[in-house]
Parts: structure tokens; C-alpha cells; sequence
């Protein structure tokens, strides 16, 4: 296995997992809107994105996108995107990739990196926790839907 940080030729395979991650979370499949936002992130350097390949094939991704913490005064990383391909599970893609977006935070210097998941995932909840991912007891989250 091999992990690093996509680029535009990875497109294919990185949209396509994308895709299966927006159907886990009961969007509609939709693989040309999910290579049109693969391609914006990566072109327009919205986000960074690791994969994780065995040969041709794409296990998983990560995608994160920067952010700041007005508390700490500092850099921080929010993971909002994190799918290892069924197939490849319990294999441990999920925890590489958590361990590169962990590695990058650090090189850039962030304070902290962040992330939600649905209540019923409870694989992912586990995966996050043993990697030192604290479930937030201080505050609520909240969220403004605009469409």
C-alpha cells in the first residue's frame, strides 16, 4: 500500500470514492458532480487530499480543509471527508490515513485537527478514538442549512 497526496491524475479514483462516501451518507449517487468537486479542490488548492493505493486500485481517501482557531490563535485542520472502500476495510487504511493527515498537520504547524461523524457510525467513532480523537463534551454543534 501506498498513501500520498492526490493530484489531478488521481481524479478518477478519488472521485470515485468520494462518490461512494457521499452514498454511505445517503446522498444520491452522482460520480460527474463528485469529479467536478474533486477537480475544483484540487485545481483551485481548496483542500488537501491523501489516497491510499495497492497497485492501480484506491482503498480510501482523506480530505481536509484548512482552517484557523481563534482561541488558540492558531493553524488547525478540519478532516471532513474519510473513506476506506468496503472491500479494503479492517486492513488498515483508515488508520494510515488518519496517521498522514495527523503528519501533515504537524508540518504545517496547526494546533489541531477536527472532525464529525454520524451518531450511527460507531467503526469510524472507534477508528477515531484509539487514534487519540477526543469526542467534544463542551460544546453543541450547530448548523445553518442554506438550501
Amino acid at each position: 500500500m501506498e498513501i500520498y497526496q492526490a493530484t489531478i491524475a488521481d481524479l478518477d479514483g478519488v472521485s470515485d470514492l468520494f462518490n461512494l462516501y457521499r452514498v454511505f451518507y445517503q446522498q444520491t449517487s452522482n460520480v460527474e458532480g463528485a469529479q467536478t468537486y474533486i477537480r475544483q479542490r484540487i485545481e483551485n488548492n481548496d483542500s488537501v487530499i491523501f489516497v491510499v493505493k495497492k497497485g492501480q486500485q484506491y482503498l480510501g481517501f482523506t480530505q481536509l480543509y484548512p482552517s484557523f482557531s481563534s482561541i488558540s490563535m492558531s493553524k488547525a485542520w478540519i478532516l471532513n471527508d474519510l473513506y476506506v472502500d468496503a472491500e479494503a476495510r479492517k486492513q488498515g487504511v483508515g488508520e494510515l490515513l488518519l496517521h498522514k493527515a495527523k503528519e501533515h498537520a504537524i508540518e504545517t504547524g496547526a494546533n489541531s485537527i477536527s472532525l464529525s461523524t454520524a451518531l450511527n457510525n460507531t467503526g469510524a467513532q472507534r477508528l477515531y478514538e484509539k487514534n487519540g480523537y477526543v469526542r467534544d463534551s463542551q460544546f453543541y454543534h450547530y448548523e445553518l442549512s442554506l438550501v
